[in-house]
């Protein structure tokens, strides 16, 4: 006999839990199947990579080492006088591990607040929207759903010249458990986890070397942003280089000795840890039988339509595994999606005002097209950018470097982009995320009064500048 839901949820992660307490609070009978299991053996581990070792714990590690690096070279210049300061490595560990702890476990308290039943195992889709559970002892199990929601998210990828080993050669879950301060640390790749872990032990003492293959730096960002922040990081002593291939990677007492390419030819460099962050592959590892009817793309992805569903009737996928951008809150907002598209609504996730966030320091954040986007499109544009370096707020804070950008449709004046890179990039970008959601333009911003002294200010001149009307910086000339 098979136990039958409405839906049955493949996946406990940002994407997952949200569509299984979405689609409970919309009436729906949803269990929520996960794998992952605790050191204990016993209880399942909830929240998937982000929560347990992605975007939660890096964050709590910036926070701590940016405290650190604040206390240790910028207060004396504000007058305060910190002595002989040094990291307990154990204990900033301790504190990663109680938040983590704290919100993993509040979501068993949601799934039972809202009556979604949590099943530990891997799950696997079969034909005819059914799901093999099989637990970690073995066991398989056959439910039955009305409606599967697949989100089994994602994993690193590996490269064949520097596979993870554990312990020298590390993928993003290795560096956020350091059991001390590497002396010179290596990352391969430039992109945000790259970035914001190499900004974690940089500012705890590491000599950190950052290998990008790629040419221009981070160049799904406007490079106008982009190159104000290369500038940042470099100033902070990261050193990165662009357009080193790596070649090979091998450990020769407890050192591991790197060969790369770049423009001055083959190079060789050692670090007593490396970092992969080259990106990350979706997930989908005996997820699915051959007979289940859902196909992936070229890419491993999960096929889906705009609306998340895959050819496979009553199946749908979310998050990571599937096309876009592999954010925790695009996946979250797919899952709810789903989980009121199931219910009988029929909401669209606006994948143009997805938000993207660097969380280094300066902070890096953007929605909509960058500049060179908009050009390559053809279309005519005004841009206004505010320097955080004329705003009080950010001078009071000792976080004055970086700007707000907007671009604005040249006919309509309609927010095509909004860009930021400086002190609370993360927040100051929802800003313009609502903006752009409520379809807003230039003048819309402008017209709106901000508190002073604050950083949105920046918000407000930028918008001002696209016009040519900012009051607190010099406004361009405009071409007659």
């Amino acid at each position: 006999m098979s136990d039958k839901y409405d839906v049955i949820v493949i996946g406990a992660g940002p994407g997952g839990y949200v569509a299984a307490i979405k689609a409970a609070q919309l009436g729906l009978k949803a269990a929520c199947v996960e794998s992952w299991v605790a050191e204990d053996g016993k209880s399942t581990v909830l929240g998937g990579t982000c929560l347990n070792i992605g975007c939660i714990p890096s964050k709590a590690l910036l926070e701590i080492s940016h405290k650190f690096e604040e206390a240790s070279h910028d207060y004396e210049k504000q007058g305060i006088i910190a002595k002989d300061l040094k990291i307990d490595l154990e204990k900033m560990m301790e504190r990663k591990s109680g938040i983590v702890s704290q919100l993993t476990g509040g979501i068993g308290g949601l799934f039972k607040a809202n009556g979604v039943t949590s099943i530990q195992g891997h799950g696997k889709l079969l034909a005819g929207r059914k799901v093999e559970v099989t637990d970690k002892d073995g066991k398989t199990k056959i439910y039955e759903a009305e409606n599967v929601i697949l989100a089994s998210g994602s994993k690193p990828i590996q490269i064949p010249p520097a596979p993870f080993d554990g312990e020298y050669i590390v993928d993003s879950e290795g560096a956020l458990s350091f059991t001390e301060v590497p002396k010179r640390l290596g990352v391969i790749g430039a992109g945000v986890i790259g970035l914001e872990l190499g900004s974690v032990w940089a500012r705890l003492g590491s000599e950190v070397t950052v290998l990008e293959a790629q040419d221009t730096f981070l160049p799904a960002v406007d490079q106008q942003i982009a190159k104000d922040a290369l500038k940042q990081f470099q100033k902070q002593g990261l050193n990165i280089i662009l357009g080193g291939r790596m070649t090979g990677a091998e450990v020769k007492r407890k050192l591991i000795n790197v060969s790369y390419e770049d423009s001055k030819g083959k190079q060789e460099a050692k670090f007593d840890k490396l970092i992969v962050a080259v990106g990350r592959r979706p997930y989908t590892d005996g997820l699915l039988s051959e007979d289940s009817g859902v196909k992936l793309d070229e890419r491993g992805f999960i096929f889906v339509d705009d609306t998340c569903k895959t050819e496979a009737p009553g199946v749908w996928a979310v998050g990571d595994v599937v096309r876009g951008p592999m954010l925790a809150h695009k996946a979250s907002e797919e899952g709810v999606m789903v989980a009121e598209r199931i219910a009988g609504h029929k909401p669209q996730v606006n994948y143009d005002c997805i938000p993207n966030v660097i969380y280094t320091a300066p902070e890096i954040a953007w929605v909509g097209k960058t500049e060179e986007e908009v050009k390559a499109a053809g279309e005519e544009y005004n841009v206004g950018a505010f320097p955080f370096a004329a705003n009080g707020r950010a001078m009071a804070a000792n976080s004055a470097s970086g700007m707000v950008k907007i671009i604005a449709d040249a006919k309509t004046d309609r927010i095509l982009g909004f860009h930021v890179v400086g002190p609370q990039a993360s927040e100051i970008v929802a800003q313009g995320v609502i903006a752009m959601e409520f379809g807003a333009s230039a003048e819309d911003l402008a017209l709106t009064c901000f508190a002073h002294p604050t950083l949105s200010e920046s918000v407000h001149e930028a918008a001002l500048a696209v016009a040519g009307g900012a009051i607190h910086i010099a406004n361009r000339r405009k071409k007659k």
